[in-house]
């Protein structure tokens, strides 16, 4: 069994991220985002969301940049598919909780996958804004930065949304009506 991979987090984020669960390789390292191929640190630091270049042995720094990062169901698999419905259910309630906690201004969710997970599968696809609010908190959803990603290739298709999400979490947000 592998061990669990901690959530990096700090009190009112910029941005939270949330993946959908993390990766064999990212448990066996202890560390985010850690697949050989996967973009993640990258795409941070071209946005200029991070004001370094960071890898994923960096993650722990992400609080110290206004950031936070965690995933809907913490349980490595090799495969998302590998997941069960009961794990996504516990892990909305969960996420749901930190959520009210941390107070984050922008969820950033990392795929369409762990979006559709958290709201059901009746919302709509694609990356960009979205017009939930998950209490005061704004939602985004980015592209997968998984090579596997057929809709989003390559680097410059996926870097196209994280700068979108960097000027959409700059943004300043009306205040919301009291009813």
């Amino acid at each position: 069994m592998s061990r669990r991979l901690p959530a990096r987090l700090c009190v009112r984020p910029r941005i939270l991220f949330v993946g959908i669960n993390p990766s064999l390789r990212s448990a066996e390292v202890g560390h985010h985002f850690a697949g050989p191929g996967n973009p993640f640190w990258r795409l941070l630091h071209a946005a200029k969301l991070v004001p370094e270049p960071l890898t994923y042995e960096d993650d722990v720094r992400l609080p110290s940049c206004g950031l936070a990062l965690t995933n809907i169901v913490p349980r490595a698999t090799r495969a998302a598919s590998e997941l069960m419905p009961a794990e996504f259910e516990a892990g909305r309630a969960r996420l749901a909780r930190l959520i009210a906690r941390l107070r984050p201004e922008v969820v950033a969710f990392v795929g369409v996958t762990v979006y559709r997970a958290f709201f059901g599968p009746r919302v709509s696809v694609g990356a960009g804004p979205k017009p939930e609010r998950i209490g005061d908190a704004r939602v985004f959803v980015l592209p997968n930065p998984s090579g596997l990603n057929a809709a989003y290739p390559g680097f410059e298709d996926k870097l196209v949304w994280f700068r979108r999400l960097k000027r959409f979490a700059e943004k300043p947000v009306p205040a919301r009506r009291q009813q």
